[in-house]
Formats: structure tokens, sequence, C-alpha cells
């Protein structure tokens, strides 16, 4: 795979590899506000698997003596389903459904991959990846642009992200997808939101909040969460290896259903609220003791020569 990470100019951070077994960082930070930003890297990337956007993940991120995001699994492998931090992507895969075993379809973010049977799409399974196109990351001191193009026989791309520090202060994430291929780009985009708010465990402090009265169905019947006219409540710690979910929370007022909650820890006071662009279909809550995570679905559709843009903030609370 081709990449390129290119400076702007003398004040940008550095690229910076610790040792052999370590990944490439990307430090930025202004007046405020500062951030470690892992960049996709092929062969020695702190994200080498197949189900996330490989662009834009955040490893650190800290304001004002609080850390709102680090890593939170005991043990680190790249090439795990779910191994990465902070405000991560996945697009649907597109084109599975149409593909033979051993033809490719799309991820976009990560490049064409190998159908590899007749079963149903698994996100969590290592698929091989045919084209990985080709990356370039530019950086200055308080932003990050990466940029990902492919071009297949059946799809082709230009992806844009770029993450800014924000003087609010916060953070801001702006995408841009340019359709260059025949075929329609159509599915759906999430962000999985891997806050983990001055090591808080979930719990009764942590605080989650909506701008409406959230509705939905638990996966089991949890005697340690549940639903509150404008949020989710916990009456104690998780548990180790212990896991809540519920895939359809939603708003049952159409009107009301804003791409927006925040996520706060009350005992060090450490928050994040979150506001995004795009059309809100439905969220996806899942928690562990370590992270709470609130996963809000937008659709895309970008027709072939058409460009989709979209936004997500996220305001740093202390």
């Amino acid at each position: 795979m081709n990449a390129l990470i290119r400076d702007t100019g003398p004040a940008s951070p550095l690229a910076e590899t610790a040792g052999a077994e370590e990944s490439p960082l990307l430090r930025l930070g202004n007046r405020t506000v500062s951030a470690v930003v892992c960049p996709p890297d092929a062969a020695c990337g702190y994200y080498r698997a197949t189900r996330f956007d490989w662009s834009g993940v955040v490893r650190d991120l800290r304001y004002r003596g609080h850390r709102y995001i680090a890593p939170w699994q005991t043990r680190h492998d790249p090439l795990r389903h779910d191994g990465l931090t902070g405000p991560v992507d996945e697009f649907s895969p597109i084109g599975y459904e149409q593909a033979h075993p051993g033809e490719e379809f799309l991820k976009i973010g990560v490049g064409t991959l190998r159908r590899y049977s007749k079963d149903p799409y698994d996100r969590f399974r290592l698929h091989e990846i045919v084209n990985p196109g080709v990356r370039e990351t530019i950086v200055a001191r308080d932003r990050i642009e990466f940029r990902h193009r492919l071009l297949s026989d059946d799809y082709g791309y230009d992806y844009r992200k770029r993450l800014l520090l924000t003087p609010d202060p916060g953070l801001r994430i702006e995408y841009t997808l340019k359709n260059l291929g025949p075929a329609i780009l159509s599915g759906y985009v999430y962000n999985h939101n891997f806050f983990t708010l001055d090591r808080m465990v979930t719990g009764p402090e942590t605080e989650i909040r909506f701008p409406f009265r959230p509705t939905g169905t638990w996966r089991e019947n949890y005697d340690c969460v549940a639903l509150t006219e404008n949020g989710i409540s916990f009456n104690r710690e998780l548990r180790r290896g212990e896991v809540v979910f519920m895939g359809d929370l939603h708003s049952p007022e159409p009107a009301t259903r804003k791409y927006e909650f925040s996520i706060r820890n009350l005992h060090t006071g450490a928050g994040i609220r979150v506001s995004g662009s795009g059309s809100l279909s439905h969220m996806v809550f899942w928690a562990c003791p370590n992270v709470a995570c609130i996963e809000p679905y937008t659709s895309f559709q970008v027709f072939p020569g058409e460009t989709g843009v979209w936004q997500i903030d996220y305001e740093l609370l202390d």
C-alpha cells in the first residue's frame, strides 16, 4: 500500500516510532487540547483489521487535566476487529451480497476485501484486503487530514477525513466522500465512540443523556442498567466480563431524532457532548466495565460523480 505523510510547516507534529513493536503516532495540540492520533500503516499501524476505517484513530485526548480517550483493553492486537480507541467509524459493506465467494466487496476506509464463503457478512472476522487503495496523511499543529483513494473495476472513491482540535474546546471530524466509480456508494456509517473519561468504571457515576426520551429493547433482562426519561442509568458498576447491549436505541418521535448525546464521569466531571450533521437512523448502545459506547447510525448514498459531506463535533466538558 502506498502512503504519504506530509508536514505543512515547521510547527507540525512528527511521526514517532518508539520501537520495532510500536506503531507510528502523531501528536496534535492547541492552547487547551492535546491529542495523539495513530495514522494508517499497513506494516506496523496501530489498527490493521478490516472492520473499521483505518484513518483517524485517536489514542489519547486531554483537556485541563482530564483524559477523555485512552486504550481500554488490557492487551492490544492490531488485527483484532475492535483493537482501537476513541471515535472510530465503520461503514457497512458494499457489494457483499452480489459477490460470490472469492470475489471482492468494498469497505470504505479499508479497501476491497475478498468474500470467503456463502455465509452472511461477519464484521468480527478478519478478511483478506485485495485492493488497499492509496493513502495520504497531511499533518499540521492542530489538525490532520487523511485521504484514501481507491479505484477498482467496480468501485472508486476519494475519501477525506479531517480531525481538527477546536478552541471550544473540542474535536471536530469533517468527512467528504467523492464517488469516482460506476457503482452507487450507499449504506450506513456509525461512530463507535470508545470514550474512557478519566478511566471511568461503567456504573452509577456514568451519566448518559439524550435530547429525547429513549426507547429500545435490551438484548437480555439486565439487572444493572435501565432507560430513563432522558438517558441511560446504571445502579451498580459492571463486573469484569459483563456486557450490556441495545441495538435499536431511538426516539419514538421522528421530529426529535437528533444526532446528539452526552456522556460524563460524575466523579471527575469529565464529559463529552456529541452532535452530528447526518440524518440519524438509530443508535446502538454497548458497554463493558471500561467503556460505555453510544453508536449513532446515519445513512449515506453517493451517486457516481457526486460528493457526500458530513461532520461530527465533540465538545469536551469538565
